[in-house]
């Protein structure tokens, strides 16, 4: 899609604060409670009206963001925690929409973004600036460091490879866009898509699998108000659970298994950044072998 000329006004720019998360290792996980667990990996309030909200982790120096325009434009800013005077200075960021169409304008370029579409927004871009369309865009953001410059793409809906994967016999029958990958939008080290699951389906994935390669980041989005998701992490011989609502997002260390069954269908974005790109290197952990 080509992109326009911005005539936006000034955007408005907030206070940069960024909520930082450290590494943890698996030796941690038996004596962690679940209000440990939930501060440790998952991400409850991203999505605020009229914020943008970033959260880092140490885990191959990810952030994860959500941006809400709420009528207003809003300037994703520069911040201390990564030593940079505008954010993509030194990093990468891929960017899908979850809410009501929105536009991103990058340097002057307008990007209109529908539900479901990812755009990618290389080294080097100076000024970010979201906004809604008609009305109640939100923006999720997937970041990771980056040692070059790749040109901007937008990928809407259905335009990236199309993985049909699962079973309705075994409840994870699913449809898997492809979006930034070794064989698509590229990227430094950003592999991303969105799933959206079939009416009956509740497994996002199972067998259950780890990268050691990667770290891997879920945002669970059109989860029924009355509905949630149980979010399966640790190692395979010493699983835990997390209960996740709507636009909650979890961070997945790369020797942590990660796996969900909702009480209703829902879609998710994953995400990806550490050792390579290869959608399919992974370990599986079969359901036989886990505790």
């Amino acid at each position: 899609m080509t992109p326009t000329t911005s005539t936006h006004d000034t955007p408005k720019t907030q206070e940069a604060t960024m909520e930082q998360r450290y590494a943890t290792n698996p030796a941690q996980i038996p004596g962690m409670t679940t209000e440990e667990l939930r501060a440790q990996y998952l991400v409850p309030e991203l999505f605020v009206p009229g914020e943008i909200r970033v959260v880092y982790t140490h885990h191959d120096r990810i952030v994860l963001g959500g941006v809400v325009p709420a009528g207003a434009e809003l300037s994703l800013p520069g911040y201390p925690e990564i030593r940079s005077d505008f954010f993509l200075e030194h990093r990468e960021v891929g960017i899908v929409n979850v809410g009501g169409t929105g536009t991103v304008t990058a340097d002057g370029e307008v990007y209109t973004l529908v539900k479901g579409a990812c755009l990618y927004l290389g080294r080097g871009i100076r000024e970010v600036v979201f906004a809604d369309a008609d009305a109640g865009a939100q923006f999720y953001l997937f970041s990771a460091p980056a040692h070059t410059s790749y040109p901007a793409a937008l990928v809407s809906p259905g335009e990236g490879t199309v993985r049909e994967l699962g079973d309705q016999l075994t409840s994870n029958r699913r449809t898997l866009n492809q979006y930034i990958h070794e064989n698509g939008v590229k990227s430094c080290q950003i592999v991303m898509g969105v799933t959206e699951l079939h009416p009956g389906s509740m497994w996002n994935t199972m067998p259950a699998h780890t990268h050691d390669r990667r770290t891997e980041c879920y945002l669970y989005f059109d989860v029924p108000e009355d509905s949630r998701v149980i979010h399966l992490l640790g190692e395979r011989d010493e699983t835990r659970h997390l209960v996740v609502a709507d636009r909650q997002a979890i961070i997945s260390p790369s020797w942590s298994l990660h796996s969900g069954v909702g009480t209703a269908a829902y879609s998710f974005i994953w995400a990806m950044a550490g050792e390579n790109q290869s959608f399919d290197d992974m370990d599986p952990a079969p359901v036989t072998d886990l505790r």
